[in-house]
């Protein structure tokens, strides 16, 4: 009885891959670290969290509806919980509504703008997983609907929508672009041969490369600019240069010619990535 009482529970975490939370909380907490360079209040962070596990779990119970026949024709996916019969599309259709539901109720105890703008990272969610049967941007409107995250947080607790707060979305758009071009090498040719449509499908896999690098130099270079925005200290600027290094050795695990260590440059240093860098804006807030 046990047994059956937790299946669902463990059905669940896995069909929105919550291990994976690992690559965006981390950067919303730096933009609500950032927004007002002081620790913020238990209130503010309790339901800023509760917020971003409720917009990403909607984000990805949306994902694996809408493409669930996608994922039945594809052996990389097939055996996930919708193609597999594990769980049934309306089982998944009442997560995503209470995912909504939880998302909701801790925007409407945040900052009052933040009432007026939540439509936007749903209406992005739901966007998101036709993109890749039109066009290869699907991986810029994935960086998009992602990097959201640092400037919600911020607005969340500050009412305010400055600049550093956009660039700092904009490091992560352009990180999360990068790192989403190279996992698309995991199913390049399946999307060829369904139509379906990536970075690597399209223009190939040594495009794919050139791209993720000037994307991640890009994201790099924006976290520059956030720190000259704002009054940060040496911490700061020494978790820029861990995320510059952690990013050139992901580049350098991987090569057209040689994808075997490509799931340890995508989880690993990704995961390595944002943990560490909110790690050095946590010491340097707290300097």
């Amino acid at each position: 009885m046990s047994a059956a009482i937790l299946r669902f529970p463990r059905l669940f975490v896995s069909l929105v891959r919550f291990e994976h939370t690992i690559f965006v909380l981390p950067f919303a907490y730096v933009g609500a670290f950032l927004s007002g360079g002081v620790v913020p209040s238990a209130h503010g962070l309790v339901w800023v969290t509760v917020a971003m596990v409720g917009a990403r779990s909607l984000a990805m119970a949306l994902n694996r509806l809408i493409d669930a026949g996608l994922d039945a024709r594809n052996p990389r996916t097939a055996s996930r919980e919708l193609p597999s019969g594990l769980l049934r599309a309306w089982q998944v259709a009442v997560f995503a509504a209470l995912s909504l539901g939880l998302f909701l109720a801790a925007a409407y105890q945040l900052a009052p703008l933040v009432r007026w703008l939540w439509p936007i990272p749903v209406v992005a969610f739901v966007v998101y997983p036709y993109l890749k049967r039109f066009t290869w941007l699907c991986h810029a409107w994935l960086g998009m609907a992602t990097g959201l995250a640092p400037v919600a947080a911020w607005v969340a607790l500050t009412n305010e929508l400055p600049w550093q707060a956009w660039l700092l979305t904009a490091a992560v758009a352009l990180w999360i672009f990068g790192f989403d071009v190279l996992y698309a090498l995991f199913d390049v040719e399946v999307d060829r041969a369904q139509g379906l449509h990536s970075v690597p499908a399209y223009f190939g896999i040594p495009a794919a490369f050139s791209a993720s690098r000037l994307a991640h130099v890009g994201a790099v270079a924006c976290l520059v600019v956030v720190g000259l925005g704002l009054p940060v200290g040496v911490l700061y600027w020494a978790g820029v240069g861990v995320v510059a290094l952690l990013l050139a050795q992901e580049h350098a695990l991987v090569r057209p010619a040689d994808l075997r260590r490509l799931n340890a440059a995508f989880f690993t240093m990704n995961g390595a990535v944002a943990l560490l860098f909110f790690g050095f804006v946590l010491g340097d807030v707290l300097r």
